[in-house]
């Protein structure tokens, strides 16, 4: 198994980068398959794979397939599509899943936000406890305004480096 059919790459290398790639995400925390099939996605010449198709590269079964999809379409890093006169559903990543899964990350920072507020109120703005809510409120605040400031950095060198969308 040195090339794949069509595509001149050598599949030994691409499953290395895959595990390697994913094992990387499991060390940042992402649950090991989800990691995997994102990886196998992510380094697809189309952006796309079918459930069968990750399942043969991977060597994993139907529902752990199903199991990883789910978890990434809920943290919006990949996609789910029909194929066109199947029932099939094919599995996508995007060219700005990263952002999209930054920005879905933004909405958890807004809910923290909400329940360290209330927090320090309930704990009271002068104990120790309050203290320290405070402060991590503070920094989640500051985070989110990098963050957006940083997006927009992104969305402009991204236009300026592939193009508009």
């Amino acid at each position: 198994m040195t090339e794949s059919a069509g595509s001149g790459r050598d599949t030994e290398a691409v499953s290395r980068f895959v595990e390697s790639f994913a094992a990387q995400l499991v060390e940042a925390g992402m649950p090991r398959m989800p990691a995997r099939v994102f990886a196998a996605l992510l380094a697809s010449d189309e952006g796309s794979m079918t459930s069968a198709e990750l399942g043969d590269q991977l060597r994993i079964s139907p529902a752990a397939v199903s199991g990883a999809v789910r978890y990434l379409a809920q943290t919006h890093m990949v996609s789910r599509e029909r194929e066109p006169g199947s029932r099939r559903e094919r599995y996508r990543v995007h060219g700005d899943q990263w952002y999209e899964a930054l920005t879905n990350r933004e909405a958890v920072l807004k809910r923290w936000e909400g329940a360290l507020r209330e927090g320090v109120t309930s704990l009271g703005h002068d104990t120790p406890a309050g203290r320290r809510l405070s402060e991590t409120l503070a920094f989640f605040e500051f985070l989110q305004g990098e963050v957006e400031a940083m997006m927009a950095r992104w969305r402009e060198h991204r236009e300026k480096t592939f193009g508009p969308e």
